[in-house]
């Protein structure tokens, strides 16, 4: 069971998120392209080391680290996760420098989420997900009552049918900590689950002073009795 979009259309073109996706893709295929003992050395030298952090090295990787990604499925759900929520919360941004800042920002946080978990660890942490899962507790506070279509699959038995934000997210990122304690102190877990929870709750504090520093568009907001009122599962969306 996945999300594949959201009822709630922006309203300008999201040229940021389209240029993040698209620089995340072209990283990709060109780290991969030149075989795998070259991609080996890309994802070392740029990934995030939680050990080399705390030993005064390469701070850089905190932020290069965010373009990196492992494999094409690591990349494409991500992406597709960034599609999903990203255009929304730039769409309020008042400037496109703004949601780049929101992204970067969240994204450092929450690879020093990682690390502070993982101070010994000398495995390359990459990926974007931290990142974006800013921008998914970003949506939380901005949309909590939008409509997420879910695809449902067991076997040759599709079903979509629709949840609102607000329960789509928690159950998230209470799964996120479920799997971060049920996982820590394993070294090579392969999910850094910690980033994914330190970029989510930086996603709402950041929204939250941007909101109070009035650096974002007012865009009216149905109501939950709205909300509730307008959603009815629908039958004739099974596919």
């Amino acid at each position: 069971m996945f999300p594949y979009k959201d009822d709630n259309p922006s309203i300008s073109f999201p040229w940021v998120t389209c240029s993040i996706i698209s620089l995340n893709t072209v990283i990709f295929f060109a780290s991969v392209s030149g075989g795998f003992e070259r991609f080996e050395l890309i994802v070392y030298g740029w990934g995030f080391i939680p050990y080399d952090l705390f030993h005064g090295a390469n701070f850089y990787t905190l932020f290069m680290s965010m373009f990196i990604h492992g494999s094409f499925g690591h990349l494409l759900g991500n992406m597709w996760m960034l599609w999903i929520f990203g255009d929304n919360i730039e769409d309020r941004m008042k400037n496109p420098l703004m949601f780049i800042g929101f992204y970067l920002i969240a994204g450092l946080i929450a690879a020093l989420a990682h690390g502070v978990v993982s101070t010994n660890s000398t495995i390359p942490c990459v990926g974007a997900s931290g990142a974006i899962s800013g921008v998914m507790g970003a949506y939380l506070i901005l949309y909590p009552y939008a409509k997420i279509r879910m695809l449902f699959i067991f076997f040759f038995y599709f079903k979509t049918f629709k949840i609102p934000a607000l329960i789509f997210l928690v159950l998230w990122i209470v799964g996120q900590v479920y799997d971060a304690f049920h996982t820590l102190g394993i070294e090579g877990a392969g999910i850094a689950f910690f980033a994914h929870i330190g970029g989510f709750f930086a996603g709402i504090i950041l929204i939250k002073l941007f909101r109070k520093w009035n650096w974002l568009f007012f865009v009216p907001i149905p109501s939950r009795e709205f909300f509730f009122a307008q959603w009815t599962p629908s039958e004739e969306e099974s596919v």
